[in-house]
């Protein structure tokens, strides 16, 4: 497979920010394992990797944490002699003796890959939520694998481009399924497993093998709803009790939301006597003029003295053009959001102060319902009596109203596909820039290789992996796990805290607690217009009624005053007829024409041009390598 062409040390060098206290490889014949070690579990050498059975027959390189891994062992503890305390080895001696079926043993967040040194089988495998990311590159002649897409860079790869992928990421900020910018480098998908022999050409035609589906299938629970807040709650504290499994001190990302707040008063409860380090920040006058957030300061300091923990505060001082670049370069991917800052600088805060693993409230909103959009479903009933012709004409005088309100923004992306079906009305919830300005952004050159592709379609055809579910916001939530959870915020929560050598953990992912919520009512997730109604219900055991029944508000920064001023020189530089004519990637002429549109306020259109600026720094740094 062409290891012996990698410069090794490079290979490890360019993920030394996710393993910093060890690093280690195997190479044998055609294969190649490399691993940097964060110690959490079993600090001691016993620990490192690549990890070796007992009789050397198999060898594993995993990223992660397995919560369950001392029940899991308990199985089979006296089958095996075991050298360390920690999870690597309950899963590799789990692998010998279950073979692929040990997964859905396993509840935790894990990219592995075994090596059977006899037979020169190859195992990959990716958690059931996709919280660990996972990358596979295939050519003709090389299989490669990664927790990040920048380790390719040490291979002379092939850097063809996926034109999909660059829509996606124009249209959604993100790109879903395996797609991404390289053609030939893919995510594996959540909840799937590759096996192959590496010594034939099987590797050329392998296909991954799916182990776990996200079981929506119409049916709910006919508990009382008393009955579910109590089951709940005890899934909850299962799920935060499994989650501080760790040989190093334990902090909190704390925004002061009901997510993250509840997390931490359900640990709190856990340990009463513990003063927790919790994590925030303090975005100051970011939070002023028209942007769709606020400053979440005093609720995170209220929640801390009312939970008696200890609230550590990042002060929002980016520089936004100096930290641009860095920001891509960590993500792996041109995803256009400024939330991944927040993460880059909260984790590294905690690891200035000691802190190796950060429990957040990742998922909540995807579980138990959160966003506008899910609230947008309330209208459904409704638009589907408008007549086509009325809903063509009321679109049109909407989408002709200024964008420089949040009310008009939420108005126009409301009504953008009112006359369209349901399905499709739902998926454009999630675009931030109509199809065709997308399309037209686009060289003539790459709207021939684009060919008609629509992002919104991906979406769609999620349906058909829960037929039987019929109610509109399971369908959306799926949606979300499936896309917006793992593809953007699970990716930028990953890759911004193990940038500083910090793993994030997520509690709402835990299995158990997955699949509980699935059995939950529809109209217990969302009630009227109030989301996430069975967890704020307990929540209020453990929190404030304020900070519970609070407006929601976004994790983000002041992107769109940036990119109207701070980063105008940037867009100047960068944008510049000249570079993107000599790139041959956009049109310059639509590219300006949108940037000139989104300053007058006609359109919003900043994370657009956010997008176009996050594409060309990728391609700078991951094709050109000029950064």
């Amino acid at each position: 497979m062409g290891f012996d062409k990698w410069d090794t040390e490079k290979v490890l060098s360019l993920i030394a920010h996710r393993g910093p206290d060890s690093t280690g490889s195997f190479a044998e014949e055609d294969i190649f394992l490399g691993h940097t070690r964060l110690s959490i579990q079993d600090l001691s050498e016993n620990g490192n990797q690549p990890m070796f059975s007992q009789d050397k027959r198999y060898v594993i390189v995993f990223n992660g944490e397995i919560y369950n891994h001392a029940e899991v062992r308990e199985n089979f503890k006296n089958e095996f002699k075991f050298n360390s305390t920690g999870d690597t080895e309950t899963v590799l001696n789990a692998y010998i003796k279950y073979g692929p079926a040990f997964l859905n043993r396993l509840n935790g967040i894990f990219a592995l890959v075994i090596y059977d040194r006899k037979e020169h089988e190859l195992f990959i495998a990716r958690d059931q939520m996709g919280v660990k990311p996972l990358y596979i590159y295939q050519d003709e002649k090389c299989f490669l694998f990664s927790s990040e897409i920048k380790t390719f860079l040490a291979y002379d790869f092939q850097k063809d481009l996926a034109p999909e992928a660059f829509v996606n990421y124009l249209s959604l900020l993100w790109s879903p399924g395996k797609l991404t910018p390289f053609k030939n480098v893919q995510k594996l998908l959540p909840g799937n497993y590759l096996k192959f022999n590496i010594q034939s050409d099987s590797f050329k035609q392998i296909q991954p093998i799916k182990y776990y589906q996200i079981q929506f299938n119409g049916n709910y629970s006919l508990q009382s709803e008393a009955e579910l807040i109590d089951l709940l709650e005890q899934k909850l504290i299962a799920a935060v009790k499994r989650q501080m499994l760790s040989d190093v001190p334990v902090g909190f990302f704390l925004s002061g939301g009901l997510d993250s707040s509840i997390i931490v008063a359900i640990a709190k409860k856990l340990y009463p006597e513990t003063k927790f380090p919790c994590f925030t920040i303090d975005i100051d006058n970011w939070s002023e003029g028209s942007e769709d957030f606020e400053n979440d300061i005093h609720y995170a300091k209220k929640v801390a003295d009312y939970l008696d923990v200890e609230l550590h505060v990042v002060k929002a001082d980016i520089d936004i053009v100096e930290s641009f670049d860095k920001m891509i370069w960590h993500l792996d991917e041109p995803q256009a959001d400024a939330a991944p800052i927040n993460v880059l600088n909260i984790a590294a805060l905690a690891k200035s102060k000691g802190i190796k693993v950060l429990l957040g409230g990742a998922g909540g909103d995807d579980l138990f319902s959160g966003y506008r959009r899910h609230q947008a479903l309330r209208y459904e009933k409704y638009f589907r009596l408008v007549p086509a012709p009325f809903a063509k004409i009321s679109k049109s005088i909407i989408n002709t109203l200024p964008s420089n309100s949040a009310f008009l923004r939420r108005l126009k992306k409301l009504t953008n596909d009112l006359d369209r079906p349901t399905d499709q009305r739902m998926a454009g919830y999630f675009s931030w820039l109509q199809g065709d300005i997308v399309y037209s952004l686009f060289s003539e050159e790459w709207q021939k290789k684009i060919n008609g592709f629509n992002p919104l379609n991906y979406l769609i055809a999620l349906n058909n992996d829960i037929p039987a579910e019929k109610d509109l916001l399971n369908r959306i939530l799926y949606w979300e796990m499936r896309s917006f959870l793992v593809d953007h915020n699970l990716n930028y929560t990953d890759k911004m805290s193990m940038a500083v050598g910090v793993e994030a953990r997520v509690p709402f992912l835990d299995l158990e607690l997955v699949d509980f919520s699935l059995s939950i009512p529809p109209e217990l997730k969302m009630k009227g217009k109030e989301t996430k109604y069975l967890l704020k219900k307990v929540a209020e055991r453990y929190l404030p009624m304020d900070v519970i029944y609070r407006p929601k508000t976004g994790f983000g920064a002041p992107l769109r005053k940036w990119i109207i001023s701070d980063m105008d020189e940037m867009i100047k530089e960068r944008l510049s007829v000249e570079r993107i004519k000599e790139r041959g990637f956009f049109n310059p002429v639509k590219v300006w024409e949108l940037i000139e549109a989104n300053k007058k306020g006609k359109i919003d259109a900043s994370y657009s041009i956010w997008s176009i600026l996050a594409i060309d720094s990728w391609l700078t740094q991951f094709c050109d390598n000029k950064i």
